[in-house]
């Protein structure tokens, strides 16, 4: 009984969101195709962000809400990419090139601000976030066609400096995605996507078999420990924050030629909230985290949206209904985790100082 109940007790968030997605099915009474077809589709889209986020949570570092540094990486090298108009799946190859020594580039940055900040890397690197888009949005709204010639008039504002709003991905649109596509009903499953998915969770597991896997560990378990043992903590917390920045840029890419068109000033802006609001609800923590409880909560959390605005409908008379609610758990499950993290710490914290006195 000790044993249900501490594997209850472990599971409890993705039990509860589970059991959220059944009533919102059955509310929803959407048919099982478009369900299928949706939740194919977002899986598709959004695992590989989701897994970007294991590796700083092993590594002691918490929720990187930095990630959206690496989805910039990877929007800014889509734009070169199309103003270049490199097409194809070497195109879309050659742009993941691009992004990687940006999104480095912009890992390492951040991995040192971190650093700076310990104890406190969930705050700064969502501030880290917003500071990068004000950054962003400042070079491609008014320095490009000022400072920075850009005669593209496929992507330039006509009557001022800056790139349009939205950017046609045509050339890159979908070629993942169709190198090969099993069809099932109307629901088209990307087959390819969905191995580079797989592949990059295999090469999740087999990093923390490796040395610097270990390391990561040991670092996230205790940091004094770690350094005692003559491992470089700071160096190994920049390489973690690396590692995500550049899945990111790449997550996002698989993301925006999904999607076909990249939204030049907002497409980058949820990334971090959503994806770590999917890790959360797959179970995971601000300390803990797998790719069992990645590829889940990605699951439920895009079950939901799916079904919230049909089953707001059906309950509430208001599909407005059904989108507050998810976004409610978006930003509800994020708090509820930080908040359960700060109890347990503070917990085993007064626990430690009692066996202190004890002795």
């Amino acid at each position: 009984m000790s044993k249900v109940k501490r594997i209850l007790s472990r599971n409890a968030v993705p039990i509860l969101f589970a059991i959220v997605c059944l009533l919102g099915v059955f509310y929803a009474n959407r048919p099982f195709q478009f369900l299928l077809m949706e939740i194919v589709k977002r899986m598709a889209r959004n695992s590989f962000l989701v897994l970007s986020l294991i590796i700083p949570v092993v590594a002691g570092m918490g929720l990187n809400f930095g990630i959206v540094l690496g989805a910039l990486a990877g929007q800014i090298a889509l734009i070169l990419s199309t103003h270049w108009e490199w097409a194809g799946i070497g195109g879309l190859a050659l742009t993941a090139l691009l992004a990687t020594p940006l999104a480095v580039l912009f890992g390492t940055l951040a991995g040192l601000v971190l650093n700076k900040a310990k104890g406190r890397e969930m705050i700064t690197s969502m501030v880290m976030g917003f500071f990068a888009n004000g950054v962003y949005q400042f070079i491609f709204l008014f320095l490009v066609g000022t400072l920075i010639p850009f005669d593209n008039p496929a992507l330039r504002i006509s009557t001022s400096p800056g790139l349009r709003n939205t950017v046609d991905l045509t050339r890159v649109r979908g070629v993942l995605d169709n190198i090969w596509t099993v069809q099932y009903g109307f629901t088209k499953i990307p087959i390819v996507t969905f191995l580079v998915i797989a592949l990059l969770a295999v090469a999740i597991w087999a990093f923390f078999k490796t040395k610097l896997g270990q390391d990561f560990r040991a670092v996230g378990q205790d940091r004094h420990i770690a350094s005692v043992a003559g491992i470089q903590t700071d160096r190994n917390r920049v390489l973690a924050i690396v590692f995500s920045t550049v899945l990111a840029a790449w997550g996002q890419i698989i993301f925006l030629q999904n999607i076909g068109t990249l939204n030049t000033y907002n497409s980058h802006e949820q990334v971090g909230t959503f994806a770590i609001a999917a890790l959360l609800i797959g179970g995971a923590s601000v300390t803990r985290a797998t790719i069992g409880q990645a590829l889940m909560g990605t699951f439920l959390f895009h079950v939901l949206f799916v079904v919230s605005p049909s089953a707001g409908q059906t309950i509430f008379g208001s599909a407005q209904v059904g989108e507050y609610f998810r976004v409610f758990v978006a930003y509800g499950i994020i708090a509820i985790s930080l908040a359960l993290h700060a109890w347990r710490g503070k917990s085993l914290g007064k626990a430690s100082m009692e066996e202190d006195v004890s002795a």
